[in-house]
C-alpha cells in the first residue's frame, strides 16, 4: 500500500470540496472493502475523506418514501423494525451480506459502492481490464465459476457483488449524489454501467461526487417482498444467484411484479420481459418458468458457470412460489 493522505470532514459540503482538490482521493467511511482494495494494490489513492462525521445517518419512513443516509450501517438498517415491516427485501438483503462484524462497521452509500470480488481484478499480478484497462479479461477463458452469464462483454465478465443494490433494483430506488455541481438523483437503474469497452467505470457518479441518500418509494410491493440468495456457504459469502422480489396480487392474479437478480449479471440484473411474462395472467408453475426462460434467453454462460442458466431459473421458482403461494 503506498502511502497517502487523510482528512476528516465535517460537512458533505466540505467533503466534496476537499475531493474536487485532490483529483485522486476516494472517501471513506467503514472501510471495509476500500483498505482491503488498497492493501492488495487493486486501487491507490493519494488521498482519503473521512466522511463519518457529516450526519448523513438518517433512517426515516414516511407516507411516501424510505430515505435512508448514506452513512447509516447496514446492521441499523437491517434490524430497524419500520424497514423490517414495509420493506422486507432490503432488510433481508442486508441480513444475508457479509458477517455482523462487518454489517456493523459497512455504510450504506460504501456497501452500493463495493468492488467486484473477480479474483483476477483483486490480484495485482493478474491482467484484468477493469484494472487496468486494456490488459484482457483471463475469466472469459479461465476460472469463471462466479461470473456473469448476462450483461458481459469482450473486456469483463465479472458480478456486482452487492446484495443491497439487487434488493434497491426491485423496488426502483433513487440515488442521490453531491458533487462541485450541487445535488442530483439518478434512478438506480441508470447508476450501474454495463461494461462495454470500459470496464473500469462501473457508475454513472462524476468524480468527486458523494453519495448521500438512497430513496425508497413505499409502496404495496415493497411491503410484499423477499429475497433469496444461494451461496457456498451460510455466511460471509456472496452470492452465487440470489433473487430479489416484490408482488402484487389480486386473488390468483398478477398485479404487478418487480424482479432484480444478483450473481448473474455484470450490474444488479433486472429484465422487464421476464416481469412481462407475469404481469396480468394467473400466477402458475408454467407462468413462472416461462418467465424464467424469458430471463436467460440471452444468456452467454462460460465453461465454469453454465449452471447458473438453471440455477437461476430455479431460485425464481422458489421465491415466487413462496410469495404468491404457488404449490
Amino acid at each position: 500500500m503506498r502511502a497517502f493522505g487523510y482528512t476528516v470532514a465535517d460537512s458533505p459540503a466540505e467533503a466534496v470540496r476537499i475531493a474536487a482538490g485532490n483529483p485522486d482521493s476516494t472517501f471513506v467511511a467503514g472501510g471495509t472493502d476500500l483498505l482491503n482494495l488498497m492493501r492488495d494494490g487493486a486501487e491507490a489513492h493519494d488521498h482519503l475523506v473521512d466522511v463519518n462525521h457529516l450526519g448523513l445517518d438518517e433512517i426515516a419512513v414516511g407516507s411516501r418514501r424510505l430515505r435512508v443516509g448514506a452513512l447509516a450501517r447496514m446492521r441499523q438498517v437491517a434490524e430497524h423494525p419500520r424497514v423490517r415491516r414495509g420493506f422486507p427485501v432490503l432488510s433481508q438483503a442486508l441480513l444475508a451480506s457479509a458477517s455482523p462484524q462487518v454489517r456493523n462497521m459497512a455504510a450504506i452509500g460504501g456497501n452500493l459502492l463495493q468492488r467486484t470480488r473477480c479474483g483476477y481484478f483483486r490480484d495485482s499480478g493478474s491482467a484484468c481490464n477493469k484494472r487496468a484497462p486494456g490488459s484482457g479479461c483471463p475469466a472469459i477463458n479461465g476460472h469463471n465459476r462466479g461470473h456473469a452469464i448476462l450483461g458481459g462483454s469482450d473486456h469483463c465478465i465479472t458480478t456486482h457483488p452487492s446484495d443491497l443494490a439487487v434488493a434497491l433494483t426491485a423496488l426502483e430506488a433513487t440515488v442521490h449524489l453531491l458533487g462541485s455541481d450541487g445535488h442530483r438523483a439518478v434512478p438506480i437503474s441508470d447508476f450501474y454501467l454495463l461494461p462495454g469497452s470500459t470496464p473500469t467505470r462501473e457508475t454513472t457518479m462524476r468524480p468527486g461526487e458523494l453519495i448521500i441518500r438512497v430513496d425508497v418509494p413505499r409502496t404495496t410491493l415493497a411491503a410484499h417482498s423477499r429475497y433469496l440468495k444461494l451461496r457456498d456457504r451460510a455466511t460471509f459469502e456472496f452470492a452465487v444467484v440470489s433473487v430479489a422480489a416484490a408482488l402484487r396480487m389480486k386473488g390468483r392474479v398478477v398485479q404487478d411484479v418487480r424482479l432484480a437478480f444478483g450473481g448473474v449479471a455484470t450490474r444488479p440484473w433486472r429484465d422487464a420481459r421476464a416481469e412481462a411474462a407475469l404481469r396480468g395472467g394467473p400466477l402458475t408453475a408454467s407462468a413462472i418458468a416461462e418467465a424464467g426462460r424469458v430471463l436467460v434467453q440471452d444468456a452467454r454462460p462460460r465453461e465454469g458457470n453454465r449452471f447458473k442458466v438453471e440455477l437461476v431459473q430455479r431460485a425464481l421458482e422458489s421465491i415466487l412460489s413462496e410469495l404468491g403461494g404457488v404449490r
